[in-house]
């Protein structure tokens, strides 16, 4: 599977997870030099699983919160702990 934006793939692999209706990648598969840390909001910090949203930055664009990752998941998302989702404008393909 791959995770496609605006043309750049910037996660690839065929070991990724779907949970809750959205796939999820191993860190080591995607394009971590693509990807910002967002700063936390306030539903970002009661989030019951440590979610750290991500901007994706590729040639001085930018998608504002493209992706995340549970950095501190509880036990419905501890299979994809510290793995990035992603949501908005990334296609799955």
């Amino acid at each position: 599977m791959k995770a496609i934006w605006h043309g750049r793939v910037i996660a690839e692999s065929d070991r990724t997870l779907e949970v809750a209706g959205y796939r999820y990648f191993p860190r080591e598969t995607v394009r971590m030099d693509w990807l910002r840390p967002a700063p936390k909001t306030e539903a970002d910090l009661v989030c019951p699983h440590g979610v750290q949203f991500y901007d994706v930055v590729v040639d001085g664009a930018r998608s504002g919160r493209a992706a995340w990752s549970y950095e501190a998941p509880g036990p419905s998302m501890k299979q994809v702990d510290h793995w990035i989702g992603f949501w908005e404008d990334v296609e799955i393909e």
